[in-house]
């Protein structure tokens, strides 16, 4: 599988769908949302003759940056001070906020109470095996788990997302192959958030400002690291003449699972379109990674996500990829405007004007790459979009509103129609706005990297020089190897909790503790149906389905009020 190693912890890319709610301190009241801030302008070019010109975009209010002295390089190795290169295909999952247990979103749905305090929805908790609660969705497929200080959230894909307050405060957050502990600390008078990743066995590091906008908290990334003036010019202004690069994707197993959804550019014009190539492949791997990771445990969900479709789904047309690559463009504007107040000390760029409240105001159509499964409302009822599906948000929404109407531009398979409308919320938009600037930001590290090699062009001398690295960051928690544990252990714990929920959704009892058998009697013959078991095994206990529905993915047993899904010969749900 092709690789990147990455250098900096900056990106620049639509949407992430990782947004954690986050908590204001007493004296730090969130800050109003700006009124509709002017664009940033487009940075200036940096010609090869080596006059790299002064930064012409400014964020409203913002002075005229003064570049930054050159700082050592960021080493590449975990570390050593710099975020490190994220695990295997790069970006990490984004967070789908609006399916956060524990009220994502919400203020002080961050810090404070325990995110398995209470269960959002008003639907009927139910028990399952070891103490385990859960509640279903309107579909009756088991959503939302909670066990003890534990929540469990199950999304489209057999994607998992669990969560636990740390007694020290911190969140730990996991997924099927990774995780990240988010600390909170003071800089420049406010609370700021600092997550760090492990996955793989490698760690990294990024930066949140919390900002609240329509009574929902967001938290908007902040850059590690800011480049020169002339190096985002020439990340922004087009090649002179048509480059060919080769990215060695052929071969790679998530390449031919998406076969048909993702074709890179034969050439490229531009920074722009190569990092929007980047951008989508980073997507589709994470999401690869998720699902193998997912079929792994055997715990895929009722709709398992399926490599594309082309009789159902819709590719990526080279009009929606140049859609892409201009949202590409405007974030890299953005960051280049941010640069002096991301530099200077005890200063952040202004999370008002450079995260998606920016965006829903300034009437320009924004498309968001989807990073992370979510479930979200259509006008034909719930559908879902995955990791590498595209949504432009056309419009300002509603004055009272939480929520923005997007529309698909392009998806796979299972997922939301091309075409169709879909509800959006904040915290959501926020991260796939997020995912973005972060994978952008790694793109961008990339592109230095490798200038002037596999058919890239040269940069000029200007614009070679390493990133500064953000105050704000270089006091941030780093990583610690204990927290790498306690992800790998949380993981364990989420996927046995989600086992134990889907064993009592399946009609096994509540309570775990059965009479042990006589000495030397025969085993008995199991009376559950549990996750993974044979056809053969679920009809011994149930009998004869009433009927069976054999889909292209899966197959459905219908018994009297119940349904047992296999994937692949084996139980991963229950309706």
């Amino acid at each position: 599988m092709n690789r990147f190693c990455l250098t900096t912890s900056r990106v620049i890319t639509p949407l992430v769908l990782f947004t954690a709610t986050a908590l204001f301190a007493a004296d730090d009241p969130p800050k109003k949302p700006a009124p509709a801030p002017a664009k940033a302008a487009a940075p200036a070019v940096a010609h090869p003759a080596g006059a790299a010109g002064a930064a012409a975009s400014h964020l409203p209010g913002a002075k005229p940056a003064t570049p930054a002295p050159a700082a050592a390089h960021p080493p590449a190795s975990p570390g050593a001070g710099h975020p490190a290169t994220p695990a295997a295909g790069g970006a990490h999952p984004g967070t789908p906020a609006g399916a956060r247990p524990g009220g994502a979103g919400a203020p002080g749905g961050r810090p404070g109470a325990s995110p398995a305090a209470g269960f959002k929805g008003n639907g009927r908790v139910e028990t399952g095996h070891n103490g385990t609660q859960f509640q279903r969705d309107n579909h009756g497929n088991v959503r939302e788990i909670h066990r003890g200080d534990l929540a469990v959230h199950r999304g489209p894909g057999g994607s998992i997302r669990s969560e636990r307050i740390r007694p020290d405060g911190s969140r730990l957050v996991g997924y099927r192959n990774g995780g990240y502990v988010e600390h909170g600390y003071r800089y420049g008078g406010r609370q700021i958030y600092a997550r760090n990743y492990y996955y793989g066995g490698r760690s990294y590091s990024r930066i949140y400002n919390p900002y609240a906008y329509r009574g929902v908290y967001l938290n908007v990334y902040a850059p590690s690291y800011y480049y020169g003036p002339a190096f985002y010019g020439y990340a922004y202004a087009p090649w002179g003449v048509p480059v060919a690069f080769s990215w060695g994707f052929a071969g790679s197993p998530w390449y031919g699972y998406y076969g048909g959804y993702f074709t890179p550019y034969p050439t490229y014009a531009s920074p722009s379109l190569w990092l929007t190539d980047y951008l989508v492949s980073q997507s589709l791997q994470n999401a690869y990674q998720q699902q193998q990771a997912a079929q792994q445990q055997q715990m895929a969900q009722q709709q398992p996500q399926q490599g594309y479709d082309a009789n159902q789904g819709a590719p990526l047309t080279p009009d929606v990829k140049q859609q892409i690559a201009d949202e590409v463009r405007r974030q890299i504007a953005l960051e280049n405007s941010e640069r002096q107040q991301g530099t200077a000390p005890n200063s952040m760029p202004d999370p008002a004007s450079s995260g998606v409240a920016r965006m829903l105001s300034d009437n320009t159509p924004h498309v968001f790459v989807a990073s992370a499964p979510l479930n979200l409302m259509s006008g034909g009822g719930e559908c879902a979009i995955t990791e590498g599906d595209v949504l432009q948000l056309n419009g300002a929404p509603a004055p009272n509103a939480t929520a923005a109407n997007a529309v698909v531009l392009a998806s796979k398979g299972q997922d939301c129609a091309k075409g169709s409308t879909v509800q959006v919320a904040f915290a959501d938009l926020q991260d796939m706005q997020n995912h973005m600037r972060e994978t952008i930001d790694q793109g961008m590290g990339e592109l230095q990297k490798k200038q002037g090699t596999g058919g890239l062009p040269a940069m000029p001398p200007s614009a070679v020089a390493p990133p500064t690295e953000a105050p704000y960051a270089a006091i941030a928690p780093p990583p610690d190897p204990s927290e790498s544990a306690d992800v790998t252990k949380q993981i364990q714990d989420s996927s046995q909790a989600e086992q134990d929920a889907l064993a009592g959704a399946l009609g096994g009892p509540s309570d775990s503790a059965a009479p042990s058998a006589a000495p030397g009697a025969p085993a008995a013959t199991p009376s559950t149906v549990s996750m993974g078991q044979t056809k053969a095994e679920v009809e011994a206990i149930m009998g004869k389905p009433k009927s069976i529905a054999n889909l292209p993915t899966k197959t459905i047993y219908v018994y009297d009020g119940l349904k047992v899904v296999f994937v692949n010969g084996k139980v991963s749900d229950v309706q």
